[in-house]
């Protein structure tokens, strides 16, 4: 095959590809083919530009039986680590011509879906062996103890309203991840929503010796789903007041003429405590799921671990941004922005 004609076939592809000529010559590359070769010496032998052992090994299998074959390989591509599906192919007498099909983003979402599966099972495999080992103790020595029947039978509810809470968080990040590309379209008054999210939650601040203070400047309406937005506060004030230490906790809302987040007027409700702040470092992962600071202390306040998931995909269907802000040892901010009506 004629190299020039090589070059255009291979550029004519939508995938990254090069073909090898039946002398083993690099005949023709195409732009994001030299990408992951790094070095593309054309004319020359294949083995001075592909210098994956098993990349070369196939293609010199196929130049002597002319069978497909088909490989997963990772390379080093610009600092990154990419996984490709690569196809060798017999081109006739002609040559080989190797493609390559990037699945680095699904070799992505595949551990994101095991990570999940691991994290759902044990966050539910602790309470389930907890109240097994409770039901057995129940049966056997404690069967006639008034006293550690009640103490049991308690820890026993509560592992099971921690079971309970994780399902339900579970489903409900699931139909927000469902719903996540369907704009809402209900008109919802902002004060009106947050005063009670905020009375809802005044017993637990009380409890805790704290109080929730509201402020809101004027008429504020955004254009929403209702019920989704009460569950972002709900969450966001409930976190401030179990983890916020002993100062008070300030919602503030806020009419912004323009915010370049959202390209247009906005509304900024922002959550304020005054803990002890989180670090940094904690930061960029908080919204992932089933990511915690303090493992142990979330599980004692009755935190799933998904909360701050289901607030980054209600927020992102809402078409609004969330940002977060914090000092060690001065406190927290949550804010959303959310397009106003």
């Amino acid at each position: 095959m004629d190299s020039s004609f090589a070059s255009q076939l291979v550029e004519a592809l939508p995938l990254p590809a090069f073909f090898v000529d039946a002398n083993q010559r690099l005949a023709g590359i195409n732009a994001d083919a030299t990408k992951i070769l790094v070095t593309a010496l054309l004319e020359r032998n294949y083995l001075m530009s592909v210098r994956h052992p098993a990349l070369q090994s196939a293609i010199e299998t196929c130049f002597q039986d002319g069978n497909k074959r088909s490989l997963r390989l990772t390379m080093n591509v610009q600092s990154l680590e990419m996984v490709y599906g690569v196809t060798v192919a017999s081109v006739g007498s002609s040559g080989v011509l190797v493609s390559f099909m990037d699945q680095s983003s699904a070799e992505e979402i595949g551990q994101m879906r095991r990570d999940f599966v691991a994290n759902v099972s044990h966050e539910l495999k602790t309470p389930l062996t907890a109240l097994l080992g409770f039901i057995e103790t129940l049966r056997g020595p404690a069967r006639n103890d008034d006293k550690v029947r009640d103490r049991f039978l308690e820890i026993m509810e509560r592992e099971a309203s921690r079971m309970n809470r994780l399902v339900r968080d579970l489903l409900s990040l699931s139909r927000v991840e469902a719903e996540e590309r369907i704009p809402p379209a209900e008109h919802v008054d902002m004060g009106q929503l947050l005063n009670t999210v905020c009375n809802s939650l005044a017993p637990v601040a009380e409890n805790k010796g704290t109080s929730i203070r509201l402020d809101v400047a004027g008429d504020v309406a955004v254009t929403g789903d209702r019920d989704q937005l009460m569950q972002v506060f709900t969450n966001l004030i409930e976190n401030a007041v179990k983890y916020g230490g002993d100062g008070d906790v300030d919602v503030q809302v806020t009419m912004l003429p323009r915010d370049p987040a959202v390209r247009g007027a906005a509304v900024l409700i922002a959550v304020k405590d005054h803990g002890q702040g989180i670090d940094p470092i904690h930061i960029p992962r908080l919204t992932e799921r089933f990511y915690r600071i303090d493992s142990h202390r979330s599980r004692e306040m009755g935190g799933t671990g998904l909360g701050l998931a289901i607030v980054k995909h209600i927020v992102n269907r809402h078409r609004g941004r969330l940002r977060i802000e914090s000092v060690l040892g001065q406190g927290s901010t949550f804010s959303i922005i959310l397009p106003a009506a």
